[in-house]
């Protein structure tokens, strides 16, 4: 006979893989799956936490790539071209004023770069790039991926809100998120939740944008360097995804119209496989990764993200149709 603890968890499991299929049904959404991955591991506990975390990295790359077979070759490029000065300025602009709010809070130096980084590109991707460069603590290195992972939950209920509050169209919306969230999860499933060409044009920014990861490494690697701090000699991990998104497009466009429609099918099942992503995303919050933010380090993420969320809101309201 099994324990009431082994039946216990089997029934825990059963319920998490219940939930998880009806992620995958059309009454899901984008932002039902965060909440509903979020509150199963605070209330009843993910029964695979380290599987669900390995999953969705896999599963969000595969989306990503998936959307790409959706979108011709020139919608990619004329995206990708229009956000360049957006993301150039947002970069500097990030980067600059988390140092500063970093000083000005008294935060730890390395959770502060951490954090800022992870606001200014990429959410945890440029944190896991940056840490080693850096040399970082393992405790900051949670900190600021515990820092950018409660925001980014945050953006994904509170952008698609103010957005229809403004009246923002989906051009102005896909520029604004891709600036000023986080993750490309959270990018990607605030757009779905917005619109359709929200979603092609915030997809395809934000990944231009995480190719700025490389870059910014070295350069913190180059700026800590010389000023005598421990650098770490791991190599920079590029989003390589980027180039499978890209050739997505390029199928996209060689192909004759007759596969069109496979192609769409790809594309809507990767949207489908994106909603299952975030719910594995929610699951991966524990009380004890709410617990590691320190007061500090989460006023400076939350400071740092509203001041660039406000300054890219203002300049899509001037600039951008």
């Amino acid at each position: 006979m099994k324990s009431a603890g082994g039946v216990l968890a089997g029934a825990r499991g059963a319920l998490f893989l219940s939930v998880a299929g009806f992620c995958l049904t059309p009454w899901a959404s984008p932002a039902l799956a965060l909440a509903l991955g979020a509150g199963f591991a605070l209330v009843v506990g993910n029964p695979y936490p380290e599987r669900t975390g390995r999953l969705s990295r896999w599963l969000l790359q595969a989306a990503v790539v998936g959307l790409g077979f959706g979108m011709p070759l020139a919608t990619v490029a004329r995206a990708g071209a229009s956000g360049v000065g957006y993301t150039v300025a947002g970069i500097a602009v990030t980067m600059a004023l988390g140092v500063l709010l970093g000083r000005w809070l008294r935060v730890d130096r390395e959770t502060s770069l951490l954090v800022t980084t992870g606001t200014s590109i990429c959410g945890g991707s440029a944190i896991a790039a940056v840490a080693p460069v850096l040399g970082a603590r393992p405790e900051s290195t949670s900190v600021a991926l515990a820092t950018v992972f409660v925001l980014n939950a945050v953006a994904l209920y509170l952008f698609p809100a103010v957005g229809h509050l403004l009246g923002l169209s989906e051009s102005q919306f896909a520029v604004w998120a891709a600036v000023a969230i986080h993750d490309t999860s959270s990018v990607v499933g605030a757009a779905a939740a917005y619109g359709p060409r929200a979603l092609e044009a915030a997809t395809v920014l934000k990944l231009a944008r995480a190719l700025w990861i490389a870059p910014l490494a070295l350069g913190v690697a180059a700026v800590v360097g010389r000023r005598g701090g421990a650098v770490g000699r791991s190599r920079v991990k590029l989003p390589w995804f980027v180039a499978f998104f890209v050739l997505a497009a390029v199928v996209r466009t060689t192909l004759p119209a007759a596969a069109h429609p496979a192609l769409d099918a790809l594309a809507r099942a990767a949207r489908t496989v994106l909603i299952l992503t975030l719910f594995l995303i929610g699951a991966g919050l524990s009380r004890a990764t709410l617990r590691s933010v320190g007061a500090r380090p989460l006023v400076q993420g939350t400071l740092l993200w509203a001041s660039v969320a406000a300054l890219t809101l203002a300049a899509v309201l001037r600039w951008v149709a």
